[in-house]
């Protein structure tokens, strides 16, 4: 009898959050539409476990659902993966000019010229990184505006 009620309320409870917005903490997917109470660590983790485990996090990013932003220009679904993953290195080798972040992206964008897209990056960092809140989508958007 416990499992059915604590089912049922577990049923309101995402039902009535369901079309809600995205929590910035956690990132897009799954997790954050479904979750919304996000007073406490628990149910953070509740939203970032439900992103992590069922695998809806990357499918939004590259399909544009799940409160997810996709980029502006069409790129390849690694290029999109490897950055939203790396984000927080390559800044800081696009602040440096060099770095193997930076290669695998340039690889991944089929860029020839390594050196000259690494010191394009680093010349236009304020532009690919204009807030400190800034997303993946944005990068890419501003990273094919000023090195591709």
């Amino acid at each position: 009898m416990k499992k059915i009620l604590v089912s049922t309320l577990a049923a309101i409870a995402i039902s009535s959050t369901a079309f809600a917005g995205v929590n910035n903490q956690t990132g897009c997917g799954l997790g954050a539409m479904l979750i919304k109470d996000d007073s406490s660590a628990v149910m953070l983790a509740l939203q970032a476990t439900t992103n992590g485990t069922s695998g809806n996090q990357t499918f939004g990013i590259t399909s544009g659902t799940l409160g997810c932003k996709k980029t502006k220009l069409v790129m390849n679904e690694r290029a999109e993966e490897f950055v939203a993953a790396n984000m927080d290195t390559l800044a800081k080798e696009i602040a440096m000019g060099e770095g193997e972040t930076i290669e695998t992206l340039a690889e991944l964008l089929n860029v020839e010229d390594v050196e000259t897209f690494a010191s394009t990056l680093q010349a236009n960092y304020n532009k690919i990184y204009a807030s400190q809140n800034v997303e993946m989508s944005d990068v890419l958007d501003s990273i094919s505006a000023t090195a591709l």
